[in-house]
């Protein structure tokens, strides 16, 4: 897959996703498949192919040909990926992203405008949303707000991620939603940073130089060590699988890491901020 770009509007508009979903579950039932066989044959997991059929995960070209193939279904499955709206299209990378977050093994990421979102309380994210502009109306605030507290849970599984987060020092210091919501903020991120697995380290607002001024990014690697990189600006975002690209990123990490605060010297900054609060 090579590096792409696509627009973050209407992010979750599943209707293409679940009639190709519905299509391929039909197909395979006529074969005679169930999922958890047709998942063996492709080495993706039944699970995999559950949620492509409900409409939660895109069906990847490549393995749409596959499918096309082995179900001898003369190319039905390519069509409808082919012909499937760009209205339709725009979600898929960044629910492509969800996915891979999800089911990752390691999350590293480097913010320096918001907190990250796996490390958000919930008044802090609606205090970020409320600053959209163009605004958002409070459903869709409330909506939104739900589905990234609930993308918190991967972080109090069974078996959690490996996660690094690096964060500029102004982002920490910044009372996004006023003194109580920002006390609050801190409180929750002095009580992740004892969370096993988890790294959470502050880059210091005195660096003269540092590895960071291109801008925020999240890697990740997947079970099938795969590794991924997800990178946001204004108008757009990118979910890059180049393994080039995603060498220079992780590089940058690698020296983020290094030039940031340490995890102890990090929350013994928290510390000091919650006294002086």
């Amino acid at each position: 897959m090579s590096t792409t770009t696509r627009s973050r509007r209407s992010r979750r508009n599943a209707s293409a996703m679940k009639m190709v979903g519905a299509l391929l579950a039909l197909f395979r039932e006529a074969a005679g498949y169930t999922q958890k066989s047709l998942g063996e044959i492709f080495v993706v997991g039944e699970q995999q192919i559950a949620s492509i059929e409900q409409g939660r995960r895109p069906l990847k070209m490549d393995l749409a040909e596959q499918l096309d193939q082995l179900l001898d279904t003369k190319g039905a499955l390519v069509a409808a990926l082919s012909e499937m709206p760009e209205v339709d299209l725009i979600p898929l990378w960044a629910e492509e992203f969800l996915d891979r977050e999800r089911e990752a093994i390691a999350i590293s990421s480097y913010e320096n405008q918001v907190l990250p979102g796996l490390l958000q309380t919930e008044p802090y994210a609606w205090a970020v949303f409320r600053s959209r502009v163009p605004f958002y109306d409070e459903d869709t605030i409330a909506q939104l707000v739900a589905a990234r507290i609930e993308r918190q849970g991967i972080l109090q599984g069974k078996n959690p991620p490996i996660t690094c987060f690096v964060v500029w020092e102004p982002v920490l210091r910044a009372p996004i939603g006023g003194r109580e919501v920002w006390v609050e903020q801190l409180r929750h991120l002095r009580a992740c940073s004892e969370l096993p697995g988890l790294m959470f380290q502050v880059l210091p607002m005195n660096r003269t130089s540092h590895a960071g001024l291109n801008g925020p990014f999240v890697l990740l690697e997947t079970p099938e060590h795969q590794r991924l990189a997800y990178a946001e600006n204004q108008r757009g975002s990118q979910l890059i699988a180049d393994p080039d690209e995603v060498a220079i990123l992780t590089q940058k990490c690698a020296m983020l890491r290094s030039q940031a605060l340490t995890p102890e010297d990090t929350r013994d900054l928290l510390d000091r901020l919650l006294g002086e609060a």
